[in-house]
């Protein structure tokens, strides 16, 4: 196996030379060892670099590595201090204390102060971050008595905001940087100042983006690494060849197609890692555009949902890294899961039937009525599975144009435009509904060009009272309870179909260590990582 550890001359000479010496070098087993530079994957090509204002999972990937959050998630996603360095909770639920880090420096030298908190919250997290916008509907104000406290308070509790507070759900801002700016236009969102333990280097659009080690992170001693270089690599046969020769050492949200990822652990040449992903929990889903003259029938959304054998998705398409759902809020989220949903087993013949109730019989060629589908471009699963969802529906009579296209072009297609007639995506979940899924159905995103959040069109009143009285309930019982209805009401309306709870993986060199350290270490950063 070869590394490129980018050494300046001979570097696979040398590289090999490392290798051969490591017993001679490398002291305790388990001892993180600093320096060398690694060699990672982001797939797609990020379209900013600022999570702020771009939840998608290529941006996280480089945004989680700039920036810090307020807290950190343990492998059960119990929170630790990231640059809060402790917290309270009123007994009322109506605000929150932190206590912030003093020794903390943005990238250009500026002292981090809880003015940058405040800031972040009021004017990025409640009015242009995707997730946490309506999660902060009743947040009322921050307060700053002083430089290292911020006090958030509510007209209502939010208990839903302790489970998204790391640096991807709530990255904090440099204030000096994008005050009196326009924040989506921000020209930092590209070349991005940070707190966290890289620092943004270089962006070569279509080649690489390097980050390189922040010497003054307040986490002393961190990161190991010196470098980091996100490769942008299209072609899913490349990546596998990249991390099969160790030319590549770390790629997540699995890089490859699940067979190759078999293949590849069966090789023993890399290590296959499924942890880290508890914190997002992610659903593959089937987006139905309400406003389409087909799809606006709920018996046609329903044979949709017969026709397609989501088992057999799970075990083909994604070689059993996913298994079929029973609602949206997946068995993982046990304390808000609801398994007596309404429920649409595999049966061609009932949608047959539905499809003819519904008005839509065969003509002569067989075929009821065409829809398109367009399919997120993250990489051949999920071209696949919309091949899957075509043939499945041109069994009972519905012809499926697949259409691609980059992922500036989706996003804007379905969340601005909306001129779509299904989609194919995946969501997080997080440990809360209220942060990633409600936004799928919360009729307050309609067409606002935000990706991942209510592409359907789905308007009902009730789900949007339900939501918003989740988002204030005072207890995590009464908000159970409100999800369990949101679940019964939304599987029987069915704006939208999950197609499976999905296991991502993690493809990395059996050299690298520090990744499986915490419950969200595929959106985290990589300060603990470091090359044996």
């Amino acid at each position: 196996m070869s590394f490129s550890l980018a050494y300046p001359r001979g570097g696979r000479l040398l590289a090999l030379l490392s290798i051969l010496l490591l017993p001679a070098v490398a002291g305790a087993a388990g001892t993180p060892k600093t320096g060398g530079t690694l060699q990672a994957i982001v797939q797609p090509e990020p379209v900013t670099l600022t999570g702020a204002v771009n939840t998608a999972q290529p941006t996280s990937l480089i945004a989680t590595n700039i920036y810090d959050g307020l807290v950190s998630y343990d492998n059960d996603l119990k929170p630790e201090p990231q640059l809060a360095e402790r917290w309270e909770v009123a007994k009322n639920g109506l605000s929150i204390t932190f206590h912030l880090r003093k020794d903390v420096k943005w990238h250009d030298g500026q002292r981090f102060t809880s003015a940058d908190v405040k800031w972040s919250v009021e004017n990025v997290w409640k009015t242009v971050h995707p997730r946490n916008k309506a999660l902060l509907t009743n947040l009322i104000q921050v307060d700053t008595p002083d430089s290292a406290t911020a006090i958030l308070r509510f007209s209502k509790p939010s208990l839903a905001l302790l489970s998204t507070l790391n640096s991807w759900g709530g990255p904090i801002l440099p204030r000096h940087l994008y005050e009196n700016t326009d924040i989506l236009s921000n020209p930092y969102n590209n070349k991005p100042v940070g707190t966290g333990p890289f620092v943004f280097k270089e962006w070569v659009r279509g080649s690489h983006i390097t980050l390189e080690r922040n010497s003054n992170y307040w986490d002393k001693g961190k990161p190991y690494l010196d470098r980091i270089i996100f490769k942008v690599v299209p072609d899913a046969g490349t990546r596998a060849v990249l991390l099969e020769t160790g030319e590549a050492q770390y790629a997540v949200f699995s890089p490859v197609p699940p067979k190759e990822a078999q293949r590849l652990r069966e090789s023993g040449k890399v290590a296959i890692e499924t942890n880290g992903y508890q914190w997002s929990s992610p659903v593959l889903y089937l987006d139905y555009n309400l406003n389409n003259t087909y799809l606006k029938d709920v018996r046609v959304r329903r044979a949709i949902a017969h026709a397609v054998d989501l088992d057999a998705l799970g075990k083909v398409v994604w070689y059993g890294y996913g298994k079929p759902p029973v609602s949206v809020v997946p068995s993982s989220l046990k304390q808000f899961h609801d398994a007596s949903v309404p429920r649409y087993p595999f049966d061609p013949k009932k949608a047959e039937a539905l499809l003819d109730e519904a008005g839509y019989p065969r003509n002569a060629e067989g075929v009821r009525f065409s829809i398109s589908d367009d399919f997120l471009p993250y990489g051949e699963d999920y071209r696949r599975t919309a091949e899957f969802l075509k043939q499945s529906l041109k069994r009972v009579g519905i012809d499926v144009e697949l259409r691609s296209q980059d992922t500036a072009s989706f996003t804007r297609r379905v969340y601005g435009d909306r001129d779509f007639d299904t989609s194919i995506s995946w969501n997080i979940s997080t440990p809360d509904p209220q942060i990633g899924l409600t936004r799928m159905y919360w009729s307050g995103w309609i067409g606002k060009n935000v990706p991942w959040t209510n592409a359907s069109g789905y308007n009902n009143p009730e789900v949007d009272r339900i939501i918003e009285q989740a988002q204030g309930a005072p207890t995590q019982s009464e908000r159970a309870a409100l999800f369990k209805r949101f679940q019964q009401i939304t599987q029987a309306e069915l704006p939208t179909l999950p197609l499976l709870e999905l296991h991502f993986f993690t493809v990395h060199s059996t050299r690298l260590k520090g990744v499986d350290q915490e419950g969200d270490q595929a959106t985290a950063s990589l300060k603990n990582a470091w090359i044996e």
